[in-house]
């Protein structure tokens, strides 16, 4: 089954706590801190694979999880690190964030990236004696996991993409020119998913040819096949237009065909009007001598500077010269198409470290303080300790916590809530 968009969510692992202990032996009453450090958490890291051509592995399985980091122990033993999670994907996938739809990373050939990086592993209480504070008695937590949802969007590598209507001999063309077996039968709709080809022969550097299922007029707008494989198209450099010159079924003047695949192309994506074109009229056999009815779409081929070949496909008449032309359009745009990441605004992680947040809920009725810098250090330390209030509370004052709860007019005996904890404010 060929699928070539899945939405998974992906987890990397939570750091390990750091450890809180402290050297005990005979002769040795007042040994000082031995807390070790958290492991770091897995990272999930996704990597192609030739082996890998569809997404349909991602269908029945949403969750992938990276392991956590294991916790510190005594005699600074540090945690072991969580185990990465790798995960196979086919080259040509683009993977974005299910939230805002942006790049994260287009994933070619041999590509490998790290998504969410492990959670860092907290620090034991080994870290925390100071000449005034000998013992410790609080360590760091380990850092969570990043959690985010992603789409995977496979965009088939090729180098030449066929398109046309339905039952123009795409797939008679690819299995004439390619060892591909596309099924090939006398009805519309054939083919139901892209099929590839390697081109080899004597007109040049081999390459790769995807024949995209049949477009029809609104594709773009979700009528039909096409529009689940026009993506498909998108990293194609080359675009071999095939049109049923006889065409007995449905009398479809050629040049109108040519039309309507195309403004279905600009629908979807403008850019592909401006890659390199070949107009193909197949089916040439069909016409017992009245070539002469394909001279409107020569005329209209020579209008736009495409090259135009009338061919058989069925009978191989004229495929070489397409192959030919291909490869030498090719030859002058050797770059794979890569569509670039959309980067996040950068902050640092320091900077999100010590950010704080204090404001005052008027419905609840209380001062609210929050941030990854408050949480981080109500996670090491321990508030039933004398030690541990005190080296709190001059944390507050140093951060500027205090005086900000002032400036929002803070009363004494007013609540103050961080995270799971409510304190009762007295100056």
């Amino acid at each position: 089954m060929f699928i070539d968009n899945a939405t998974v969510r992906i987890q990397s692992g939570s750091g390990g706590h750091g450890h809180i202990s402290f050297y005990r032996a005979r002769y040795v009453p007042n040994g000082g801190p031995n807390g070790g450090d958290g492991g770091n958490g897995g990272d999930v890291v996704f990597y192609t694979s030739t082996s890998i051509n569809t997404l349909v592995d991602f269908r029945n399985r949403r969750l992938y999880k990276a392991e956590d980091g294991v916790n510190g122990s005594i005699f600074n033993r540090t945690g072991a690190k969580g185990k990465d999670l790798e995960i196979a994907i086919p080259q040509g996938t683009i993977i974005r964030d299910a939230a805002s739809g942006r790049i994260i990373a287009d994933m070619g050939k041999n590509a490998r990236r790290v998504l969410a990086k492990g959670g860092r592993g907290g620090k034991g209480n080994q870290h925390f004696a100071t000449p005034t504070r000998q013992a410790p008695k609080f360590s760091e937590d380990g850092k969570p996991g990043k959690a985010m949802e992603i789409v995977l969007e496979l965009k088939l590598i090729a180098d030449a993409g066929i398109i046309g209507f339905p039952n123009a001999g795409k797939s008679t063309l690819l299995s004439m020119v390619t060892n591909a077996k596309p099924k090939i039968a006398g009805y519309q709709f054939t083919t139901l998913s892209p099929n590839l080809g390697v081109v080899r022969g004597d007109w040049g550097a081999e390459f790769v040819l995807a024949d995209i299922p049949g477009l029809i007029e609104g594709a773009s707008e979700g009528i039909g096949l096409g529009h689940d494989f026009l993506r498909h198209i998108e990293r194609t450099k080359v675009l071999i237009h095939v049109v049923d010159a006889a065409d007995l079924e449905n009398e479809r003047d050629p040049v109108e065909a040519v039309k309507a695949i195309n403004k279905e192309l600009e629908a979807y994506n403008p850019e592909l009007l401006k890659r390199p074109q070949i107009i193909v009229a197949n089916k040439m056999d069909l016409l017992f001598g009245s070539e002469d009815t394909i001279e409107p779409l020569k005329a209209f081929a020579a209008e736009n500077n495409w090259p135009i070949f009338a061919v058989s496909a069925a009978t191989n008449k004229g495929l070489s010269d397409i192959m030919r032309a291909v490869s030498e359009i090719l030859s002058q745009y050797p770059e794979d198409i890569i569509f670039e990441a959309e980067e996040e605004e950068f902050v640092p992680e320091e900077e999100i470290e010590e950010s704080i947040i204090v404001e005052k809920d008027e419905e609840e009725g209380l001062f609210r303080v929050e941030g990854p810098g408050i949480e981080r250090v109500l996670g090491y330390t321990t508030m039933v300790d004398e030690k541990g209030f005190a080296y709190f509370q001059r944390f507050m004052r140093e951060k500027g916590i205090i005086e900000r709860l002032e400036e929002l007019g803070i009363q004494e005996g007013d609540t103050v809530q961080m995270y799971e904890l409510e304190f009762d404010y007295y100056p």
